[in-house]
C-alpha cells in the first residue's frame, strides 16, 4: 500500500488486487513505475505464472485492457484492445527469446487504450494467449493462480515499489531471500521490518539480502524521500513453524462440518499427501494470514483440518485454503461459492442479499460457510415417483425457458407442463459451472446449486412444488469431466502441460476417449474419484430429494481406450456404472439412472436391464419423416423391443438439448414437391409435427420432451452460437396452430398412461416407408396408431384385429369394418387412432385466447346458401388488415378467401365447396393484428 503526505492514490485503496505478487517474475515494465503519459515495454515471461504459454512456439497476442475508477472491481476491465480470440497487431507480442516476449504499448497508456481523458487509469490488465487454438482450448499465461495479470499505473511524482518478496509470501526460519525496491524520482530508500529500520541507500534503487528469523507476520516497508517528500510501499510476509500434525477428529469429512451454531471444522483432503501446509484465510480473520489459522495436518498427511469457534450464529463468512502459500482454493465441498467475476451479474431478484465477494482482500473463487442455516421445510416427505415405463420427460434449460433465468419462475409454470402430461422434469445443470451463461456442462464445484438461478431454497421449493403435482425431478450431473476452476483440478495441475498433474487423485493425465474429450477428464477407477462421485450423488438425493440423475457422456467412464469411438462393448465401464447405481439405490431404490451412453447395443442393454435407463437417439429419423423424406425415415430404434431388451428402459427422444429441431428442418429443408402438401409451409410443417409426436409417445416406454417442442419451436440449436441463448418462444400459444400440437401431445401423453394397452400392451411396428403404423394387443383394448409421412395421398392397410366396429379416437367417429385388410387412403399429414373400445373423444381447442379476440373480431359460420356454398361473416371492431383461410385436417390450405385492409363493419365472404374439396371438416382461421380465431366447418 502506497502511502503520500499529501495525497492518497485512492485507486490503490479501491483496486488492491493481489497482482504485485508477480509483477516482477511473469511481467516486467519499462519504466518499472509507469504513469499514463509513459510509452511502456511489458516484459512477459512464460514459463512463469500459470506457464500455459511455455514452450509454444506461434505467435503470442495480449488480451489486454485498464481498470479506471469507473470499474466496479479488479474484473471489469475498460477500453479492451480486442475481444477474446480476435488477433489485432497493436496486441501482437515480440519475440525476444525463448518464452520470452515484449508488448509495446505506445505512443503511452492512455492513447494506446483510448481511455477518455475524465477517467483515471489505475492499472493495465493483461491475459496472454495463443494466436490460435491448440488441441481445441486456447494456451494461456496467466498468474499462478489462473487469475489476470495487473500492472499498476502510477500518477506522475514521486514513486515507490517492492518488487519483491511477494505480498503475502510465507517462509521458514533461516529461509534467504532479497527485498528489492525502486523508485522513479527518490533521493533515498528506506527499509524497514516491524517499523526498526534494516537499511537505507541513497537514489532509485534497493536491493537487501534478507534472512527470514521470527515466526509470525512480518511488515516490510521501502520509504522513498524527495526533498521533503516521501511515499511508501509495504507487503506483508509470514515466517511459519512446521505444520501442527493431529488425528482428524472423529466424525469429520472433508468439507465444512458444522459442530454447532458458532463453531466449524474444516477438513481439506490431500490424497497423494503431497501439499506441506495450509492456512485458511477469509472473513474471520480478515484475510490475513495466522498462526491461529494454520491447519492441523494428519499423521497420514492426507488431511489438512482445523476447528474454528466464536463464529456469529446465522453468520456468512467467506473463506479459502492457502496451499503451500501458492494457492487460494475454495472448498471442494462448499455448497455456495462467492464469484469474483460473476457474481455482479446476479440480479438482487433471482439471489436477494448475495454476499458480495471480498474484493481486494484476495483473488480467485471462495467458498462460504454458514452455521445454524434454516433447512428447507419440506411439504412433500413421501413421494412416489412414476414408473419407468410411464415416464413423460420434459428436458428444460432455465436460461432459455423463462425470460427470468431463475428458477422462480419456472416454478410458476408448472401447471402448464402438468396439462400437457409432463411427469418428470429433468433440468440441465444446476450445480455451480463456470460463468452465468451457459449450458452448465462446465462444471465446477458439485454440491453448490448455481446462483445464477436462485438460492438454495429457491431449487428446493420447485422440487417440492413438482412434487405435489405427482412431477418427479431429474437432475443433469456432468462427472464425466470438470473445468479449471475446480480445486481438484487446480490442486494438483502441472501448469507447463496444461494438464492435472500425475499425481491428481481425481482427474486423468490425458483424457483416454478422443474426440469426445471436454475440460479435465474424471479418473472414474481411482477409489477417490468413486468416493467423490458417491458423495456428490448423495448429497443431492438427501439435501434436495431429487428423483434422480441423467449422467452425461457415461461412455467416458473409463480409462479403457476401446474402438469405435469408446463405443466397443466395454466390460471395466459398465461395472463402474453398476457400482454407482446401487450407491444411488441405497439411498433412494426408486431413483432414476439415467444415462447419456451410446454405446454398443449388448452394453446398454445390460445396463438396462440392470435396472438402468438410457438415452435412445432418434433425432434424424424422426426428422427425416416429419420433413417427408421417407427413404431413411423409419425410427423403430426407439423401442427397446426392437434393440433385442427385455425391460421398457429406452428414453426415446425425437431431440435433445444437443440436436437440431425439428420444426427448423421442416421449415428449412421440409419436401415441398407437392405445392399443395408443402413442409416448408408453417402450418403444413406443424401439422407434421403432430403426426410425429403421435407415432413417438405411442410407442412404450419413457419418452423425453426438449422445451417448446411441444409448441413446435423452430429456432436452429445454431442460433447465436450452438452454447448462446436462444429466443424463448412463450408467444407461440398465442398461435392456435402451435396449441393444438400442445394439445395433441397433451392427449397423447395422457392416452398413454390411462390405457393398460399403451402400457403395457404387445406391439408391432411397420415404420418404413411413407405409411406407418404400430398395432397393439391387449386383453382390455386392442388399438392401432397408423399415419401417412408422405407428402402425396396414400393407402394403407391397418390389418385390424377383428372385424366389427373400431372407433377414430381423435375424431370421436366409427367404422364397422368388414375386411380387416381393406385399404384405406390417408392424406399427407394424416393421422389416425382406432381403438376397439370406443374412448371419449379429446376435447382439443381449436382457438386461443378466444374471449379477448372476439372482443375484437368475430367470426361465425352462417347456414349453407347451397349444397357447396358456406357464407363466412366476419366482424370487425374497426379497419385493420386481415387474412382469411381455410385448411383441411391434414393442414393443407384449400383455400385463401381474404387477404387485405378492410374497413369497420361485416363482412362476408363465400366458400365454395368445389370437386377438390371433399366431405369432412375443415378448419376456418381469421388473422388479425391481434392475433387468430379458428371455426370448425361441416362440409357434407
Amino acid at each position: 500500500m502506497k502511502t503520500h503526505h499529501t495525497r492518497i492514490l485512492f485507486a490503490t485503496l479501491l483496486f488492491c488486487v493481489l497482482a504485485t505478487s508477480v509483477r516482477a517474475q511473469l511481467i516486467i515494465s519499462d519504466p518499472p513505475l509507469p504513469t499514463e503519459q509513459d510509452q511502456v515495454v511489458i516484459t512477459f515471461n512464460a514459463t512463469l505464472g500459470s506457464g500455459g504459454l511455455a514452450g509454444y512456439t506461434g505467435d503470442v497476442y495480449a488480451h489486454t485492457g485498464v481498470i479506471t475508477n469507473l470499474s466496479t472491481s479488479g474484473s471489469d476491465w475498460k477500453y479492451v484492445v480486442a475481444s477474446w480470440g480476435v488477433n489485432v497487431s497493436k496486441a501482437k507480442l515480440q519475440r525476444i527469446g525463448p518464452d520470452l516476449y515484449t508488448l509495446t504499448i505506445g505512443p503511452n497508456i492512455r492513447q494506446y487504450y483510448g481511455v477518455a481523458a475524465n477517467e483515471t487509469i489505475l492499472r493495465m490488465a493483461f491475459v496472454f494467449r495463443s494466436a490460435e487454438q491448440v488441441g481445441g482450448r486456447w494456451l494461456e499465461g496467466k498468474t499462478s493462480s489462473s487469475g489476470d495479470i495487473f500492472y499498476d499505473v502510477y500518477s506522475p511524482g514521486l514513486n515507490v515499489v517492492i518488487n519483491s518478496p511477494s505480498r503475502d509470501g510465507i517462509y521458514v526460519p533461516g529461509q534467504k531471500f532479497t527485498i528489492s525496491a525502486a523508485s522513479n524520482i527518490s533521493d533515498s530508500l528506506v527499509l524497514t521490518q516491524n517499523k526498526q529500520r534494516l537499511t537505507a541507500v541513497a537514489g532509485k534503487q534497493l536491493t537487501f539480502d534478507y534472512t527470514a528469523a521470527n515466526f509470525g507476520m512480518q511488515w516490510l516497508k521501502v520509504t522513498a524521500k524527495k526533498g521533503n517528500e516521501t511515499v511508501s510501499d509495504s507487503v506483508n510476509i509470514f515466517v511459519r513453524t512446521s505444520s501442527p500434525v493431529a488425528t482428524l477428529p472423529p466424525g469429520v469429512r472433508s468439507g465444512i462440518n458444522y459442530i454447532n451454531d458458532n463453531t466449524v471444522t474444516l477438513v481439506l483432503h490431500d490424497p497423494p499427501a503431497k501439499k506441506e501446509f495450509v492456512f485458511v484465510i477469509g472473513d474471520f480473520n480478515n484475510w490475513q494470514i495466522d498462526q491461529r489459522y494454520y491447519m492441523n495436518r494428519t499423521p497420514d498427511g492426507q488431511f489438512f483440518w482445523i476447528t474454528i469457534g466464536n463464529l456469529e450464529k446465522g453468520k456468512e463468512y467467506i473463506y479459502q485454503y492457502y496451499v503451500d502459500g501458492k494457492l487460494r482454493l475454495a472448498d471442494p465441498y462448499t455448497e455456495k461459492v462467492s464469484d469474483p467475476w460473476n457474481d455482479k451479474n446476479i440480479s438482487s431478484t433471482t439471489f436477494p442479499g448475495l454476499i458480495a465477494y471480498p474484493a481486494g482482500k484476495t483473488t480467485g473463487i471462495a467458498s462460504v460457510l454458514q452455521t445454524a442455516r434454516q433447512p428447507y421445510q419440506w411439504q412433500v416427505t413421501n413421494f412416489t415417483p412414476p414408473a419407468k415405463q410411464d415416464l413423460i420427460i420434459y428436458e428444460l434449460h432455465i436460461r432459455d425457458f423463462v425470460a427470468t433465468r431463475d428458477i422462480k419462475t419456472v416454478t410458476d409454470t408448472l401447471n402448464y407442463l402438468q396439462k400437457l402430461g409432463v411427469n418428470v422434469v429433468e433440468l440441465m445443470p444446476i450445480n455451480e459451472f463456470e460463468g452465468n451463461d451457459s449450458w452448465g456442462y462446465n462444471a465446477s464445484f458439485y454440491f453448490a446449486a448455481d446462483k445464477a438461478y436462485g438460492r438454495k431454497q429457491d431449487y428446493q421449493r420447485f422440487i417440492d412444488e413438482c412434487h405435489k403435482r405427482g412431477i418427479a425431478v431429474v437432475i443433469d450431473m456432468v462427472l464425466n469431466h470438470s473445468y479449471g476452476l475446480s480445486p481438484m483440478v487446480q490442486m494438483y495441475f502441472d501448469s507447463n502441460s496444461g494438464k492435472p498433474s500425475a499425481d491428481n487423485p481425481w482427474f486423468n493425465q490425458t483424457c483416454p476417449h478422443e474426440p469426445y474429450c471436454w475440460g479435465y477428464d474424471f479418473n472414474h477407477h481411482s477409489q477417490f474419484t468413486r468416493d467423490f462421485v458417491d458423495r456428490v450423488n448423495a448429497f443431492w438425493l438427501t439435501e434436495f430429494k431429487v428423483d434422480g440423475f441423467r449422467f452425461d457422456f457415461t461412455k467416458g467412464f473409463t480409462n479403457v481406450q476401446t474402438s469405435n469411438q469408446g463405443s466397443t462393448y466395454d466390460a471395466p465401464r459398465i461395472a463402474i456404472l453398476k457400482r454407482m447405481a446401487n450407491k444411488i439405490w441405497e439411498i433412494n431404490p426408486k431413483a432414476y439412472v439415467i444415462l447419456e451412453h451410446f454405446a454398443d447395443n449388448s452394453e446398454e442393454r445390460e445396463l438396462a436391464e440392470a435396472g438402468m435407463m438410457t438415452w435412445g437417439n432418434t433425432n434424424y429419423n424422426f426428422s427425416e419423416a416429419s420433413m417427408g423424406w421417407v427413404d431413411n425415415s423409419n425410427f423403430s430404434w426407439i423401442s427397446y423391443k426392437q434393440r433385442g431388451w427385455t425391460v421398457p428402459h429406452l428414453v426415446g427422444y425425437m431431440e435433445s438439448h444437443d440436436e437440431e429441431r425439428l420444426m427448423y428442418r421442416n421449415l428449412q429443408f421440409g419436401n415441398s414437391t407437392n405445392a399443395a402438401h408443402n413442409v416448408k409451409d408453417l402450418t403444413i410443417a406443424l401439422k407434421r409435427q403432430e403426426l410425429a409426436h403421435v407415432f413417438f409417445l405411442a410407442v412404450p416406454g419413457p419418452k423425453m420432451i426438449w422445451q417448446f417442442g411441444e409448441l413446435g419451436y423452430d429456432v436452429s440449436i445454431d442460433f447465436n452460437g450452438r452454447l448462446g441463448a436462444k429466443p424463448i418462444r412463450w408467444n407461440y400459444l398465442a398461435d392456435s396452430r402451435r396449441r393444438y400440437l400442445y394439445d395433441v401431445i397433451s392427449t397423447m401423453t395422457k392416452l398413454r398412461i390411462t390405457q393398460e394397452t399403451f402400457r403395457n400392451g404387445d406391439f408391432i411396428l411397420s415404420l418404413s416407408g411413407p405409411a406407418k403404423k404400430i398395432k397393439f394387443t391387449h386383453p382390455a383394448m386392442n388399438a392401432i396408431v397408423m399415419g401417412n409421412f408422405g407428402v402425396t395421398a396414400g393407402s394403407i392397410v391397418p390389418e385390424f384385429h377383428n372385424a366389427g366396429w373400431w372407433y377414430d379416437y381423435f375424431r370421436g367417429d366409427s367404422i364397422s369394418v368388414t375386411d380387416v385388410n381393406a385399404i384405406l387412403t390417408l392424406q399427407p399429414g394424416e393421422y389416425r387412432i382406432y381403438t376397439s373400445k370406443r374412448l371419449v373423444k379429446p376435447g382439443i381447442a381449436t382457438t386461443v385466447h378466444e374471449t379477448r379476440f372476439l372482443a375484437q373480431s368475430a367470426l361465425k359460420i352462417l347456414s349453407s346458401a347451397g349444397m357447396n356454398q358456406h357464407n363466412l361473416q366476419v366482424n370487425l371492431d374497426k379497419q385493420q388488415e386481415i387474412a382469411l383461410e381455410v385448411f383441411d385436417l391434414a393442414g393443407r390450405r384449400v383455400a385463401k378467401l381474404a387477404s387485405g385492409r378492410f374497413n369497420q363493419g361485416v363482412h362476408t365472404f363465400i366458400f365454395n365447396n368445389d370437386h377438390e374439396n371433399k366431405p369432412g371438416i375443415y378448419i376456418v382461421r381469421l388473422i388479425t393484428p391481434a392475433g387468430q380465431l379458428t371455426r370448425k366447418l361441416s362440409i357434407l
